[in-house]
């Protein structure tokens, strides 16, 4: 509770930017794990990208996912994608054919005890999915370009290369996650996807305002590096950063994990899965990504390179003089 009480006043100073090398290893790691997730198992696209036919029904008895599952498998469905929506079943299967479908239809009706009208089924094409994915590509793009433009604009060129490479490490990172678990990869995943940009953006944004104006005040007679300037910023917005964390993923947890265990809700589940992991890691990235590399771009400026020769010089001399006049004292 100490701790908590400390970090809400400020009182703690956390060295992010020290510890970059640290950061980057870990983000690296992430990063790896992540496209070797990509490139293993790729990601598992829904219906609406891959095509395929969906059948949705309630039952007219309790079923289990397992037994809905077996139905269709018996009949010789090739794993079959079953999903709980409330009281009905929605499942997901490759393309059938006209004969397939009544066979389903039929085995349905006989299981479920499910009336024949009751049982719906759509055929979708994959042309309808890659008008989506098109789209939502252009979208990033679009998204990407305005952001370099508004980051340049507002603050400079290297924020905004700051911010760009955390978005991408954000994305990165949460494909990966769906690319392991295997978690099914929808249009409301896609609108999840650029919704966490926007929450990472704004993230780095507030961060970077923070440290536009406590370094807009170093000069040749400054006490403190652009790097020890840069972290005392991000400190002084890390419980800003932890709050409205917090107030974003405790609903989107709960979206994710009491909504879609209680209600079977598939399409909440694929919007709330990416909300949840890009929150947690556009956190991350904002303050352990993002920050540190506008350090290390900046650190190279000749302006914060004079500042930091004179204040190591300045600090070496006080060194020396005091062990030199401890020596004196003591001869």
């Amino acid at each position: 509770m100490g701790l908590a009480s400390r970090l809400y006043r400020g009182e703690i100073d956390v060295d992010f930017v020290g510890k970059r090398k640290l950061w980057y290893g870990l983000s690296a790691f992430l990063l790896a794990v992540s496209i070797l997730g990509i490139v293993i198992n790729g990601l598992n696209l829904g219906v609406e990208f891959k095509g395929g036919s969906v059948f949705t029904f309630k039952t007219g008895q309790p079923a289990t996912v397992e037994q809905v599952r077996a139905t269709f498998t018996e009949e010789g469905v090739h794993q079959p994608i079953v999903q709980q929506a409330g009281e009905g079943w929605r499942v997901t299967t490759e393309t059938l054919n006209e004969s397939q479908t009544e066979q389903l239809r039929q085995a349905i009706t006989q299981e479920y005890q499910v009336a024949p009208k009751d049982i719906s089924n759509d055929l979708i094409g994959a042309s309808w999915g890659g008008e989506v994915a098109n789209k939502a590509w252009i979208g990033l793009v679009v998204f990407m370009v305005a952001i370099i433009l508004y980051l340049s604009m507002a603050f400079e060129p290297k924020m905004a290369l700051a911010a760009i490479v955390a978005l991408v490490h954000d994305l990165v990172i949460t494909a990966g996650v769906y690319a392991w678990s295997g978690f099914e990869v929808t249009p409301a995943t896609l609108l999840g996807f650029l919704t966490i940009l926007g929450y990472s953006l704004y993230d780095a944004v507030v961060v970077f305002d923070m440290i536009k104006e406590v370094t807009a005040k170093l000069g040749t007679t400054s006490k403190k590096t652009y790097t020890q300037a840069a972290n005392d910023a991000l400190n002084h917005t890390l419980i800003r950063s932890l709050n409205t964390s917090l107030v974003a993923i405790l609903p989107v947890a709960a979206i994710l994990f009491i909504g879609t265990t209680f209600l079977g809700a598939g399409t909440l589940k694929d919007l709330s899965l990416a909300l949840f992991v890009g929150m947690i890691v556009g956190t991350y990235s904002s303050l352990c990504v993002a920050t540190p590399l506008l350090v290390t771009l900046k650190e190279r400026e000749p302006k914060y390179q004079a500042i930091a020769r004179r204040l190591a010089a300045t600090q070496g001399g006080g060194k020396a003089k005091g062990g030199k006049s401890a020596a004196v004292a003591k001869s």
